[in-house]
């Protein structure tokens, strides 16, 4: 009769040991679940069924979509006229090509739903930008990597589709509404701190544009804002699901941006093909190598067990909920976001969802700030290094001007953690 102990031992040593000798991370979770299988006597078929079974999902059909409609709408010129919609609104004020990089990553959080992808297209229109109206590069490097995180948080977004699957279906729609507020709240924090030091530095204000002009800005940047509308008024009107609401998007983006904006030509919509075939090669594999190391550890009882230790520490919701935010956050530091979506979920569910009393859709907010700060962060921030690469500067000159930005983001962390109604009143108002 195997040990459970041993079997348990087996499967998280493997995972660390691959983790820190840097094999890819799909690989790590197939290797860990296969030697566990292996010691346990569990039939290699058996490891196989659930990796399949981990990508047959219809709901897992959206992330596909909104890959390939963040792709088009990315390459397709709509993050320019972001921009320039996010200045006609905010530029006036001092530092306000900061205060528009904050803006226009909020808006186009809610179109590419990444925020590394984020950075790549915001970041390398407005770093340039900003640096050569007399912006420190640290500066523009720490509010352009900073406020990509709101893409992680604002709708609609495929890593809360990956929670809701590791959650055991939490309404997509109810997710979607409950990052609003949020979102929201962490871009307007950032737009304060960032105007905090603008001032200290004396950062240029920007110029103001006729009506005319504005009108003109406004109606090009709406045109591709209402992608994000089409997913998410789909969504909650019960009009469409997750994964037509996404399909519909698609066809969308590819309209305006190859018939209306026409910046790009057609026959680049085979690079974006490729382009968002390779993300998702990458999404699905790990979904489906998770899905074996999910049930190794729901058949070691590894979720019970973890609820058990944490209850010994402390039976204080305060202190249980401060001890796993600084959990995610450290993890955060060492892993990507979506297979850590895909661990930790399982794995703190019951605890803080049964044993807490904290709402599903609340903890899925609070998962994603938590791991989008860790994108921020080093040694393996992607966000952040992605930023590094646009900004060119070093990773700790960068991680040095972030300081008073990752104060900001555990502020409005706490916030989302201890006040419900922050991720809960819009679920609740529309959808009951």
């Amino acid at each position: 009769m195997p040990d459970p102990t041993i079997a348990t031992t087996i499967l998280l040593g493997t995972f660390v040991v691959l983790l820190i000798l840097k094999v890819p991370i799909t690989f790590t979770l197939a290797i860990a679940s296969i030697f566990t299988a292996m010691y346990m006597n569990v039939p290699l078929m058996a490891v196989t069924q659930r990796l399949v079974q981990g990508v047959r999902s219809f709901s897992l059909l959206a992330i596909p979509f909104f890959i390939l409609a963040g792709e088009i709408m990315g390459q397709g010129g709509i993050s320019r006229r972001l921009i320039l919609f996010s200045n006609v609104m905010i530029g006036r004020v001092r530092g306000g090509l900061a205060q528009v990089n904050v803006l226009a990553s909020m808006f186009f959080g809610g179109i590419s739903g990444s925020a590394v992808a984020d950075v790549s297209s915001i970041g390398t229109i407005m770093i340039p930008m900003m640096k050569k109206k007399g912006y420190d590069a640290d500066y523009c490097v720490a509010v352009t990597v900073s406020s990509a995180c709101q893409g992680i948080i604002i709708p609609p977004s495929h890593n809360m589709i990956i929670y809701s699957l590791a959650a055991g279906g939490v309404s997509i729609g109810r997710l979607f509404l409950g990052g609003i507020v949020p979102g929201i709240l962490l871009g307007i924090a950032l737009m304060v701190i960032s105007y905090i030091l603008a001032i200290k530095r004396s950062y240029p204000k920007e110029q103001t544009y006729t009506v005319r002009e504005a009108v003109k800005i406004t109606r090009d940047a709406i045109l591709g804002l209402l992608t994000a509308v089409i997913i998410i008024g789909g969504v909650i009107s019960g009009v469409f699901t997750a994964t037509e609401s996404a399909a519909i998007a698609c066809i969308y983006a590819f309209i305006i941006t190859f018939f209306v904006y026409r910046e790009i030509p057609l026959r680049r919509f085979l690079d974006i093909l490729y382009s968002s075939l390779k993300t998702l090669a990458m999404v699905m594999s790990l979904i489906a190598a998770a899905s074996a190391f999910g049930w190794f550890l729901a058949l070691l009882r590894i979720p019970a067990l973890a609820t058990e230790l944490l209850l010994t520490i402390s039976h204080n919701p305060v202190v249980l909920l401060l001890l796993i935010n600084l959990m995610l956050i450290f993890l955060g530091m060492i892993m990507d976001m979506a297979p850590l979506i895909l661990i930790t979920t399982p794995i703190l569910f019951p605890v803080v969802v049964n044993v807490l009393g904290m709402h599903p859709v609340q903890f899925g907010i609070m998962l994603m700030l938590n791991l989008g700060i860790g994108l921020c962060t080093p040694p393996v921030g992607s966000a952040l290094f992605v930023g590094c690469s646009v900004g060119k500067i070093s990773i700790e000159k960068a991680t040095k001007a972030m300081l008073p930005f990752y104060v900001t983001m555990i502020v409005v962390l706490l916030l989302v953690t201890f006040v419900p109604q922050l991720s809960m009143y819009i679920p609740k108002a529309l959808m009951g």
